[in-house]
């Protein structure tokens, strides 16, 4: 992050993104990886919501319907997640330079029970 005080967001990326985005964000300075990385193809959203949640990782995917859905359920239930950030799908290099902005200006504590629409 740009400013060196806040604690940079770690991202899990769901296996619908592209499959280069976590090894391009890391180039760049951020902590991402992706399910392929973690062994986790196949599992259910649940499932990738709840590994994010043990490794307190956002998780980020153009899987909205499901992951708002989740997100309700989280909140109703009294459980919590690290954060959500959804998208449409979108090109490669605009998901890129959009999640970049979003981690340059949102903290951890920021993203904490939140899901936010990829901007």
């Amino acid at each position: 992050m740009s400013d060196g005080e806040r604690i940079c967001i770690r991202l899990y990326l769901d296996e619908d993104v592209h499959g280069s985005l976590g090894q391009a964000l890391r180039q760049k300075g951020f902590d991402a990886v992706d399910v392929r990385e973690c062994g986790n193809i196949g599992l259910t959203d649940i499932e990738q919501l709840e590994y994010a949640v043990q490794e307190d990782r956002v998780i980020f995917t153009f899987n909205a319907v499901d992951y708002i859905e989740l997100h309700v359920l989280f909140l109703t239930t009294g459980k919590t997640h690290p954060g959500i950030v959804v998208s449409k799908q979108r090109p490669f290099g605009e998901t890129l330079q959009r999640l970049v902005k979003l981690l340059d200006e949102v903290s951890v504590d920021e993203m904490r029970n939140q899901l936010r629409w990829l901007p």
